[in-house]
């Protein structure tokens, strides 16, 4: 018997994959998502969950950037 689940690849650098990993091993988005880790560089993820996914990565995205104000004097 086969098991078909809808998923998305997603190509992420190291430092965002351990992100992802650690959202779904807290449950941070209240419930786990990854399908399967792939390799290095790869997650198969659930499809239900990208918009969620993508507005807390965003979340992170806008806490680590910081305003730039142009000095004029």
């Amino acid at each position: 018997m086969v098991n078909v689940m809808k998923g998305v690849l997603v190509e992420c650098d190291p430092a965002m994959k351990q992100f992802l990993l650690h959202l779904d091993d807290t449950l941070a988005l209240g419930r786990k998502f990854i399908i399967q880790d792939l390799d290095e560089k790869h997650l198969f993820i659930s499809t239900d969950i990208v918009e969620i996914l993508q507005a807390k990565v965003d979340d992170l995205m806008d806490q680590m950037s910081f305003p730039l104000h142009d000095k004029t004097n």
